[in-house]
């Protein structure tokens, strides 16, 4: 099925030049302009041509719309009139009102349809999303929920519009700190290096900062630190044997967050790069890009200067040898061109580095590794998460908050209300209903918001049942399976067979709105907006719930047909879930 708004712009394309025919107009003014409108009383799109029209005609905007409405008038699809009613609004506006039994048919189709009326990519596109990306020997904290969640929601939605999609989780696991901690754990804990004692991450994480400290006061180990950074970086045998022991402890944790979380990627860390790392500043050095500054090797951009308008550079290798995220990132976004052959690289990372993409886009396209016509960069930014106080969110003790100590919180809080709810389920159905709520609202609430700004922490909000939480979708979900159990009817067997009849204006809108679902997903596809699902579905919630108080399902003469649009509601509801990374439930 093809999405409804392109349905209703083929009819509109045709109109506006059949009825401008004798006239000469550029291309590009021929080409619909159409859009949902805001409120429904009119009409449910929007033509808005006849305004660049009149002025390039020299015509009254009026006249032009009331020409492209007389063509319009007959438009229809299959033999079906799509369109019921055209007007025109203010000084040119074209309201279009789509027919109900055209809508109606097209519910029908959509109940047939696996893809529930989302066509697949003419074109798919080799698309790599790099998200969550946690160092190595420290624990994920709150401030990584955002780059997980949105990044894995993204990926969900273009592999369910068919694009070919790549997960690369690029974690901090090469670099200085590894020096300080091998030194380290050498000097306090060897039984751990020969494998005669297991620790977690928590104790990891507590030596490195030891080490760091260690490091910063002491001459002596920050030598023995260095050294052992040029041993690992050299390939010696049981600096790698540590590094590797220090990565799978670190891994083990990751992995128990990402379960819960219901997340998949494919590791691919800064290590992963290393051996192209002097292939790539050679390179840059052959193409003439790099400059010698205070003994490292950098590129200077025209247009970025810093507070004092100095030029910013890019170190690609520090003075003393070095490589730095910027050599990795440099090199990862050539060896993603070039072998992993992406046509869209999608970054999310927290609006802080900013700057340091908008310089290694402009780089990378400057050194030839990336052709701007070709491949599509995007850098996903985000706000913080915040505390009870408006600031950054921490624990009482000032430390950054835990991840995983935020979801497993997120869990008991929706146990006690779901036990309050449903106090004769079984203690193995209770945990398995808090999980899937307490990790929904968890993600919901993060995502419903728009990703730029920063938010508010709360458990209380994000578990409410009213407003625009997780809760609200999942209770019309969970109704909609109860309408299925008191009707006794095999909804299945209705599909293909039943007809739907749209006559209240509930039913129309929300089939309407059932059939907008593959616009919505398409221009997330652009904008990279997950918050406009979130407002789809809540809107969806919302005009089901009308359904329901306006049209009764058991028992009416529309019986069949009403329980057929609940269940087009309920399978939307799902799959659009599902891409924001939700789960749904039968009872609540």
């Amino acid at each position: 099925m093809e999405n409804l708004l392109n349905l209703v712009k083929h009819n509109v394309d045709k109109a506006i030049r059949d009825s401008l025919s004798k006239e000469v107009v550029e291309d590009a003014l021929l080409q619909a302009e159409i859009e949902q409108t805001s409120n429904p009383t009119f009409g449910h799109y929007q033509c808005n041509n006849a305004f660049k029209l009149g002025k390039v005609l020299r015509k009254n905007p009026r006249q032009i719309a009331q020409s492209i409405i007389d063509h319009l008038s007959k438009s229809s699809l299959n033999g079906d009139l799509m369109i019921s009613s055209v007007e025109i609004a203010g000084p040119g506006f074209i309201n279009i009102s789509l027919d109900p039994g055209f809508l109606a048919k097209q519910i029908e189709s959509l109940l047939i349809d696996p893809r529930l009326g989302v066509p697949v990519v003419t074109h798919p596109k080799k698309v790599i999303v790099e998200f969550s990306s946690p160092n190595v020997a420290k624990e994920l904290h709150v401030g990584h929920l955002r780059s997980t969640i949105i990044g894995d929601c993204l990926a969900r939605l273009f592999e369910f519009l068919g694009d070919n999609v790549l997960r690369l989780n690029h974690i901090g696991d090469w670099g200085t700190q590894f020096g300080m901690l091998i030194a380290y754990m050498q000097e306090y804990a060897s039984d751990v290096l020969e494998g005669k004692k297991e620790v977690d991450l928590s104790q990891l994480m507590q030596w490195y900062k030891e080490s760091k400290k260690k490091f910063d006061e002491d001459p002596v180990f920050k030598r023995k630190s260095q050294l052992e950074v040029v041993k690992l970086q050299g390939g010696d045998s049981s600096s790698l044997l540590a590094w590797q022991m220090i990565c799978d402890i670190s891994r083990k944790a990751f992995l128990e967050i990402y379960d819960l979380l219901d997340i998949k990627t494919t590791e691919r860390g800064e290590s992963f790069y290393n051996p192209y790392l002097p292939v790539i500043v050679a390179d840059l050095e052959k193409k003439g890009l790099i400059t010698i500054s205070d003994g490292a090797k950098c590129i200077f951009l025209e247009g970025f200067t810093n507070r004092e308008n100095e030029p910013l550079p890019i170190i690609i290798q520090k003075s003393d040898g070095g490589y730095n995220y910027d050599t990795t990132d440099m090199a990862a976004i050539w060896h993603r061109v070039e072998k992993e052959k992406a046509d869209r690289i999608i970054y999310c990372t927290d609006a802080g580095q900013s700057l340091h993409f908008q310089m290694l886009f402009v780089a990378a396209e400057k050194a030839g590794y990336v052709n701007s016509k070709k491949v599509q960069l995007d850098h996903v930014t985000f706000g913080v998460v915040l505390g009870p106080d408006g600031k950054k969110f921490k624990t009482r003790s000032g430390e950054t908050e835990r991840l995983i100590d935020l979801l497993l919180e997120a869990i008991a809080q929706a146990k006690k209300i779901m036990h309050e709810r449903l106090p004769d389920i079984s203690m193995e159905e209770l945990d398995s209903l808090s999980k899937i709520l307490g990790i929904n609202a968890l993600k919901y609430a993060d995502l419903s918001g728009h990703r730029v700004k920063d938010y508010s922490f709360s458990y209380e909000r994000m578990l409410k049942f009213e407003g625009n939480t997780a809760a609200f979708l999942l209770y019309a979900y969970v109704r909609i399976q109860g309408i299925k159990r008191k009707v006794s009817k095999d909804v299945e067997a209705l599909i293909g067979k039943e007809s739907i009849i749209l006559e209240h204006p509930s039913e129309v809108e929300l089939a309407l709105h059932l059939r907008q679902f593959g616009e919505t997903l398409e221009g997330i596809s652009k904008d990279l907006l997950p918050n406009r699902l979130s407002e789809y579905l809540y809107t969806l919630a919302e005009k089901f719930h009308a359904f329901f108080r306006d049209c009764r399902v058991e028992g009416s003469e529309r019986e069949s047909s009403r329980l057929l649009l609940a269940e087009a509601a309920a399978r939307i509801l799902k799959k659009g879930l599902e891409i924001l990374g939700l789960q749904v439930m039968n009872k609540m």
